[in-house]
């Protein structure tokens, strides 16, 4: 076990100690702040405080894990070796930067509580974060420095075994809407009808039709190729069906269609099975409830996870209403535009609270590739050749590749072909690893 002397033992020192040290490196950690506790100690051990005891291994500390609430901090990322670091230390650290303060910076996203400019849904928009602007966005950094900190360990402990962690592949599927044509009912099909009309989409009516008569598959309908793709692999799904009422921003089906529930059973015997949470759930704890509910009585057990209409979050807000709901795993931190790490780590962390300054039991799963973000390679060599990097950098650190991907990402339309080639590529990774 890790010894960690520090001349105070906060709670953000300790959430960040066990993300790096326990979740990252597989290390048990514990803290002190008593000398003689510390000498006495003879396995692994390192200071993180401002004067180092003796010739112990010693990081200096940043004020940031010492202090509570929030400051308008100064920082200035610098090049180092393969990626960036901030916070810098001192000469008598064995690391540069104060990969601690830093990493708590990312991992609590402490930026997102600062004044930002936000876009038309109200979210933190990507060209706000610090990763973003310097250039850092494509790396999990707080991975990356943690095993900058394991080599530190492995040179100075050679007796210690370190465990290793394994590269594993956890997709998202998102249902925002199962079906594109069918089972909208007779309003919202007569006003898709007259809308091709009006806008002269002969081939998409005559395909309206051919579906609506059971001539052809929805395009939507692409969850049979999605059962067969999870029988084959040796991880779970996880499929995230929208069951919220009709709204302006959201438009899937009733669950009082018959088909719509079937589907979501079926699904639910191959795959985990989560809530896409409704738009108008984000401000709302009421129909988050009743959403809750209503996909807990389909599949007859617990909800644990969800993911946000639109990718929005209101911190902290949104993630207290999970907590108050019992549902301990989420899938919103992410951006839908570009790859990439918001939260600076590809490993699943703890939600922490920097209003009340405490961590929770809600686990953060990260996401760094939505399949719209793809959209922006034009070509699929683009899109291969960005994907496979992203993939690279999760591996070189053993961390959890996150896609979120959707149902009509796998259709025919024009916009998403090779995309299940792109999904396969993702889901092969796992078994080269």
């Amino acid at each position: 076990m890790l010894l960690v002397y520090s001349h105070k033992i906060t709670p953000r020192l300790k959430y960040t100690f066990k993300h790096v040290c326990k979740r990252i490196l597989g290390l048990d950690v514990d803290f002190t702040s008593k000398v003689e506790d510390f000498i006495a100690h003879d396995s692994i051990k390192m200071s993180y405080t401002k004067q180092p005891l003796s010739n112990e291994l010693f990081i200096r500390s940043n004020e940031l894990l010492f202090e509570t609430g929030l400051s308008d901090i100064d920082i200035n990322p610098q090049k180092w070796e393969n990626t960036k670091g901030f916070f810098p230390t001192s000469e008598r650290s064995d690391l540069p930067f104060d990969i601690f303060a830093a990493s708590f910076y990312l991992l609590s996203r402490y930026e997102e509580y600062l004044p930002h400019v936000k876009d038309e849904f109200g979210r933190f928009m990507v060209t706000e974060s610090l990763a973003y602007n310097n250039k850092f966005l494509g790396q999990p950094v707080v991975d990356i420095w943690a095993y900058k900190l394991k080599a530190v360990l492995v040179e100075r402990f050679p007796e210690y075994e370190f465990p290793e962690r394994q590269y594993k592949v956890k997709p998202v599927i998102d249902v925002p809407s199962a079906y594109y044509f069918r089972k909208k009912g007779l309003l919202r099909t007569v006003g898709g009808t007259l809308n091709d009309l009006g806008h002269l989409r002969l081939g998409q009516l005559y395909n309206r039709y051919l579906v609506l008569m059971g001539f052809k598959r929805d395009p939507y309908d692409t969850f049979k190729w999605l059962i067969n793709r999870q029988k084959k692999s040796g991880f779970k799904f996880i499929v995230m069906f929208l069951v919220g009422d009709y709204s302006t921003y959201d438009k899937n089906i009733s669950t009082n269609k018959k088909e719509f529930v079937s589907l979501i059973k079926s699904v639910a015997d191959y795959c985990d099975v989560g809530i896409k949470a409704s738009y108008l759930s984000l401000d709302d704890i009421s129909i988050l409830k009743k959403e809750k509910e209503k996909l807990e009585n389909i599949v007859n057990t617990d909800l644990k996870a969800v993911r946000h209409s639109f990718s929005k979050l209101n911190l902290p807000s949104s993630y207290r209403n999970l907590i108050e709901l019992e549902i301990n795993q989420d899938y919103t931190m992410g951006y839908i535009d570009r790859l990439g790490f918001r939260a600076g780590t590809c490993t699943p962390f703890q939600f922490y609270d920097l209003d009340y300054e405490v961590q929770t039991p809600l686990q953060i799963n990260p996401y760094s590739c939505m399949d719209f973000a793809l959209l922006k390679y034009q070509s699929q060599l683009d899109k291969t050749e960005h994907l496979q990097k992203l993939i690279d950098e999760v591996k070189a650190v053993n961390g959890t590749f996150t896609p979120i991907f959707h149902n009509y990402s796998f259709s025919d339309l024009n916009r998403w072909k090779g995309f299940r080639a792109l999904f396969n590529l993702i889901l092969n990774s796992a078994d080269e690893a």
